[in-house]
C-alpha cells in the first residue's frame, strides 16, 4: 500500500503540474469536461485585486463579491479546532480528457512499468474500465482529488489517495469517498474564501485618553454588516453559500490595568450596531462598551485589541444548511494613556 499511495502521489505531482501549464490562458466553460479535450483549469484565476466575480481551483467556481474588499480584508479564524478540507474530489476529467492526459504519462514511464500496467488494466482493459469509458462520453465524469493550495504540505493534504474513479451523471459518487464534493463540502470551501473587513473601532478620545476616563467604543452599521462566498461546480450544478454575519465586538485594552464595559469585554450588536457614539457631555458616564484605563501608558502606548466574533451559516443546493464554527478577525490599535486625573471635552 505505500508504494500505491508513492506512486499515486508521483502521478498527481505530475499532472497537476501538466494542468497548471496548459491551462494558465483557459477560461472554464459551462460545462468544462464536455469540452474538447483540455481539462478544466485547476489554479484560481481572476483579478489582480483578488476581488473577482468568479475564480476556478480544484473544479470549483467561487463567487466573491459579496465577500470583505480592502486591502486589509482577511480571513476568519475559526473557533475550536475546525478547519475546512484540505483535499476533495470532483469531476476533472471527460473520458477523452482523461485519456489525453495519462497515455504520455504511461509512455514516459515516469511512474514505473509495473504501476503503468496496472493503471492500464484498471482503465483500458476492463479491470474495471475499459477504454476510459469512452463509450461513456457526455454520460458521466472522471473524478479525481484536488488539494487546496494554500495547504499543500500538510497531512490532511494526502488524504485524498483514491485513484481516479468514473461517476455517471446524476448518480452520487461512491459511498466510500466521504470527501466527494457536495453542496455542504462546497459550503466549507466557501468559508475558507471568507475576508472580512479589517475594520477599525471608533474611539473617544480617540488616539489618547486620561486614567480614569472613560473610553467610548463603537462601530458603524455601515461598516458591520454580513459578507459572502458562494462555491459551485457548474459540471454537477450545486452550490453553496457561506454566510458570514459579525455578531459581538471583543475589546482587550493591551495591560491589565484597565477596567472594562461590560465587565466581559464583549459588546453584542444592538439594531446592528456595535455600542454607542460618543455625544458631547457624556464624559463622565459609563459607556454600553469601552474600557477605563487606571494605568498611564508611560512613554509607550498600550496595544488595544479589538476582535469581531462572526457567526457563520450557510445553504445550498436541496438543503437549508446550517451553522458552521464561529469566526474571529482582530485588529489593534495604538492608545496613549496620560496621566491627568479629570479634563474638559
Amino acid at each position: 500500500m505505500p508504494a500505491m499511495i508513492h506512486k499515486r502521489t508521483s502521478l498527481l505531482a505530475f499532472v497537476a503540474t501538466t494542468s497548471l501549464f496548459l491551462n494558465a490562458s483557459l477560461a472554464m466553460a459551462d460545462d468544462p469536461l464536455d469540452q474538447g479535450t483540455q481539462p478544466p483549469p485547476t489554479d484560481a484565476s481572476g483579478n489582480a485585486d483578488g476581488q473577482d466575480i468568479s475564480a476556478t481551483a480544484g473544479g470549483v467556481v467561487f463567487d466573491r463579491t459579496k465577500n470583505g474588499k480592502g486591502s486589509t480584508a482577511g480571513p476568519v479564524a475559526a473557533t475550536g479546532n475546525w478547519t475546512p478540507p484540505a483535499c476533495w474530489y470532483a469531476p476533472k476529467y471527460s473520458p477523452a480528457q482523461f485519456k489525453k492526459y495519462v497515455e504520455p504519462i504511461w509512455a514516459a514511464e515516469s511512474t514505473g512499468s509495473q504501476w503503468d500496467l496496472e493503471q492500464r488494466k484498471r482503465y483500458v482493459d476492463g479491470e474495471p474500465y475499459k477504454d476510459f469509458n469512452m463509450d461513456k462520453a457526455g454520460k458521466g465524469y472522471w473524478w479525481d482529488s484536488y488539494v487546496n493550495d494554500a495547504r499543500i504540505g500538510e497531512p490532511g493534504a494526502l488524504a485524498c489517495d483514491k485513484p481516479t474513479f468514473w461517476v455517471d451523471k446524476g448518480t452520487p459518487p461512491p459511498a466510500d469517498v466521504p470527501e466527494a464534493v457536495t453542496p455542504e463540502i462546497l459550503a466549507h470551501l466557501a468559508y475558507a474564501e471568507i475576508r472580512v473587513p479589517d475594520t477599525e473601532i471608533e474611539l473617544a478620545p480617540k488616539a489618547k485618553t486620561k486614567v480614569n476616563l472613560p473610553t467610548w467604543a463603537w462601530l458603524d452599521k455601515a461598516e458591520f454588516k454580513p459578507v459572502s462566498v458562494t462555491a459551485s461546480v457548474p459540471a454537477l450544478n450545486i452550490e453553496a453559500t457561506t454566510t458570514a454575519t459579525p455578531v459581538s465586538l471583543e475589546i482587550e485594552p493591551g495591560t491589565k490595568d484597565a477596567t472594562l464595559h461590560p465587565a466581559s469585554g464583549e459588546c453584542p450588536i444592538n439594531n446592528g450596531s456595535v455600542g454607542t457614539p460618543y455625544t458631547k457631555g457624556s464624559a463622565d458616564r459609563i459607556p454600553p462598551c469601552g474600557l477605563t484605563y487606571l494605568r498611564s501608558s508611560g512613554d509607550g502606548m498600550y496595544k488595544l485589541q479589538a476582535t469581531i466574533t462572526w457567526e457563520i451559516n450557510w445553504t445550498g443546493t436541496g438543503t437549508p444548511g446550517g451553522d458552521l464554527p464561529d469566526g474571529t478577525f482582530g485588529t489593534t490599535q495604538d492608545i496613549t494613556v496620560q496621566e491627568i486625573q479629570a479634563i474638559n471635552r
